[in-house]
């Protein structure tokens, strides 16, 4: 990693592309700490303090922080975040967008352009909903239409400058400008976690019992890093054989390749719909002032609120945890099933005299496929719940409350990888053409 992007600045285009991400991202952080017309600042805070652990700490986590403080940034990329996973469900559901899918380029900057129009209408909703939820519960200094409305506009504008930001580093930097944007966003939160864990863990305590603690969570850290790395890095190969065609003397074909299966085929997906899905009752509930009852309903809700599982004190509120990882499998096969055909790929090696060893082209490869992928989703929707399992266990059984969590971890990691190899493929592409002008 550090040999990448010493290499990397030894290249003058890649530095100024370097460069260039480094200042957007500044720009995204004082964004951050600019203030929304309007709003009362001690109210987020006050609300998180008091609710601690509850369904909008991950949203925060994703915001930077930006949402407790309730900036102009407060729903950062959030609502792109959620158009592009629609966008992608539909594409597969709706033979029109599937089409344009597959129209190469241009069907390509077409469904952009509809993901950007969704992302505006998504962060109207949410602004809306956060500005008449929280603003009759008192986020507005003085509610009323205007100051709603101000919020409204300064949220949907702020989070569409996000996305802009997104495509300019896309475009003009490293590249992956969303995910990376999305990333600084999550990094900007883990001093303050840490900061929490040693105020809760370390300070105060005797030399022995301080120091225990420091390798303990370090410990956990890096070895949370370390197992994410190889589920995201990691992949079964399947074997394929073209066959040799013959063309007059000539033959050609005949070659040997593979098919990546890769074992977290669904990447971080499965667990942002099982949390979505979980958590969405408890936040209509929240805007709704409810929820703190003493009937059955309101037993469901804290059952749903990942702020409770885990909780020795509240320990029969952690049948939420069981459908939590039952929806994150489930997710796993479904998100899978519809973007990796074994149909299609069969055909297509069909068509272009492909074969898998040992294997007869037709109905028995996409059988022998099929039971592959079964087995290595499995294995991967298992790595998904140790990843996401881990950081609640500690919440709940310790009260180590951290907005640092699975999730943020997969995020992270895959993000990083994603940008090295963009950023050695762009060196490779530089050296090639620097060869090839000589």
């Amino acid at each position: 990693m550090l040999e990448t992007f010493r290499n990397a600045f030894r290249i003058a285009d890649i530095r100024k592309k370097i460069g260039y991400t480094f200042l957007m991202l500044i720009v995204i952080r004082l964004g951050s700490e600019l203030p929304t017309p309007g709003v009362n600042s001690t109210y987020i805070k006050e609300f998180f303090a008091q609710n601690t652990g509850e369904a909008f700490n991950l949203f925060n986590a994703f915001t930077g922080g930006s949402f407790e403080q309730m900036s102009v940034f407060a729903l950062s990329i959030t609502p792109y975040i959620t158009s592009s996973i629609i966008m992608q469900l539909l594409t597969i559901a709706i033979p029109k967008l599937e089409e344009m899918h597959k129209d190469g380029e241009d069907g390509r900057k077409k469904i952009a352009a509809i993901t950007r129009y969704l992302t505006v209408v998504l962060a109207l909703i949410e602004s809306t909903a956060m500005s008449i939820g929280f603003g009759r519960q008192g986020l507005l200094k003085e509610y009323n239409f205007v100051n709603a409305a101000i919020v409204v506009l300064t949220l949907t504008a702020g989070s569409a400058f996000l996305m802009w930001i997104g495509e300019r580093i896309t475009e003009k930097g490293v590249g992956n400008g969303i995910s990376i944007v999305l990333v600084i966003n999550i990094l900007s939160r883990v001093p303050s976690d840490i900061s929490t864990l040693v105020n809760q863990f370390v300070k105060g305590k005797n030399l022995a019992s301080g120091g225990l603690a420091v390798v303990i969570i370090v410990a956990i850290i890096i070895g949370m890093v370390v197992f994410v790395i190889i589920l995201q890095d990691g992949q079964r190969k399947i074997s394929v054989q073209y066959s040799q065609k013959m063309a007059g003397r000539k033959s050609y074909g005949g070659q040997s390749t593979h098919i990546p299966l890769k074992v977290n085929t669904a990447g971080v997906i499965p667990i942002i719909f099982a949390s979505s899905l979980m958590q969405f009752p408890v936040v209509i509930a929240t805007f709704a002032g409810k929820g703190n009852g003493t009937g059955i309903g309101s037993e469901i809700l804290r059952g749903m609120n990942q702020g409770n599982w885990l909780n020795p004190d509240q320990i029969k509120y952690s049948w939420g945890l069981i459908v939590y990882i039952i929806l994150t499998v489930f997710f796993a096969y479904f998100y899978t099933s519809i973007t990796f055909n074994p149909l299609e790929i069969a055909n297509n090696m069909k068509k272009s005299g492909g074969f898998i060893p040992g294997i007869r082209p037709g109905k028995p490869t996409v059988e022998y496929l099929t039971k592959r992928l079964n087995y290595i989703i499995f294995i991967g929707a298992c790595g998904l719940v140790i990843v996401q399992v881990v950081p609640i266990f500690f919440n709940g059984w310790f009260g180590a409350q951290v907005s640092f969590g699975g999730t943020s971890l997969i995020i992270i990691v895959s993000v990083v990888l994603e940008t090295l190899k963009q950023i050695e493929s762009q060196m490779l592409v530089r050296n090639y053409k620097g060869f090839l002008s000589n």
